[in-house]
């Protein structure tokens, strides 16, 4: 399967990344993209998060819940983002299109792949060794490490975001983080031309 864009972790900053990218799909330059989607890598930092201070969120939020919701938020509203659950990315090389990803289960080929992934050691997907470097903004003695990258971008058609980015793990700062990546991608299928993506009443 090949895909125009393809996110890898569906933690805050993947799903943010896809709901903007799925919400362009009436744009002319969006609407034969192929968006997908792949869930965890590992058990994610949402899972015991308790939410009081995010603006939008109703306080007590559960990450839990975040997760489960933004899974149906994604298939409800923008059913042509294909989610892939249970498979776990073994590499990631170079193709004459973009990229090729394997997978436990699969072999994936995108134009641009979004690493967005918690900063936890191990990093065990193959094919990204030379960007991985110790984290910027984490406590050291927590020894979390990033990719390295310029405003999320790692090379042409590779980004990523939040934590991995070298983003502080906070909530707010994960999602625009992955919203931001979604405008850079959304910029390039619109020829370049700057670009968002606001619904309105």
């Amino acid at each position: 399967m090949a895909f125009d864009a393809l996110i890898i972790g569906g933690g805050v900053s993947g799903m943010q990344c896809a709901l903007v990218l799925g919400s362009a799909k009436n744009k002319p330059f969006a609407t034969d993209k192929k968006i997908g989607l792949i869930m965890h890598q590992r058990a994610s930092h949402l899972e015991n998060a308790l939410f009081n201070n995010v603006l939008g969120l109703t306080p007590k939020t559960l990450g839990k819940d975040i997760l489960k919701q933004g899974k149906e938020h994604i298939s409800t509203l923008y059913t042509h983002i294909s989610q892939i659950e249970n498979e776990k990315v073994i590499s990631i090389n170079i193709s004459e299109i973009g990229y090729t990803i394997k997978t436990s289960k699969k072999t994936y080929q995108s134009k641009i792949i979004v690493l967005a992934l918690n900063y936890s050691k191990p990093f065990t997907i193959k094919g990204l060794d030379e960007f991985i470097i110790p984290h910027e903004t984490a406590n050291p003695k927590k020894e979390r490490i990033q990719l390295k990258n310029k405003n999320h971008l790692i090379k042409h058609g590779l980004y990523c975001c939040g934590t991995i980015a070298g983003w502080r793990s906070q909530f707010a700062i994960a999602a625009g983080s992955g919203a931001s990546v979604a405008t850079d991608i959304l910029t390039i299928w619109n020829n370049g031309i700057p670009t968002k993506v606001h619904d309105k009443v």
